[in-house]
């Protein structure tokens, strides 16, 4: 997988701050509009841009942001664009970096099959939602019915 560059500015996440008090803390944070097809690169060089600047290695560089990519698009195609918001997040004294992925779409009819390998409503291969949660260590899905859909997913770059 290859990046280009792209003209269009991104905010880089801030060197992470030892933890707070609170369970979770948010040290940067940037959300990133999915309007266009090519706000779809703009996201991804982006995360990994994230990922970079707080020491992921190569694989998970890439597991991350081709779970971005996945959540990105289909907010795109399937939800009438959305945005992207990236955050570093310490809990624990754990590292990670947080994805989420909202869209005011018509939302997912039926979860359970939508994370199903072949499961598909558009010319995709279905590999798409469940795969990106394969690739993460947290991932939650809310979705409703003409409500639109948010998807957060979080990969650790120190485990317990």
């Amino acid at each position: 997988m290859s990046f280009s560059d792209d003209s269009r500015p991104s905010r880089l996440i801030s060197p992470p701050t030892p933890p707070t008090d609170p369970p979770d803390t948010h040290d940067d944070s940037a959300t990133h509009e999915i309007r266009a097809e090519e706000d779809l690169l703009t996201a991804r060089h982006a995360v990994r841009e994230a990922t970079l600047r707080i020491g992921f290695g190569l694989v998970d560089q890439t597991r991350i942001v081709t779970t971005a990519s996945e959540l990105a698009r289909n907010a795109y195609v399937h939800g009438g664009g959305g945005a992207l918001t990236v955050e570093l997040v310490q809990r624990a004294g754990r590292l990670g970096l947080k994805l989420r992925v909202t869209d005011q779409g018509p939302g997912i009819a039926d979860l359970e099959a939508a994370f199903e390998d072949g499961f598909t409503t558009g010319a995709g291969l279905g590999h798409g939602l469940g795969g990106a949660r394969r690739l993460m260590d947290e991932f939650h899905v809310h979705t409703a019915p003409g409500e639109g859909t948010t998807v957060t997913a979080l990969r650790w770059k120190t485990r317990p």
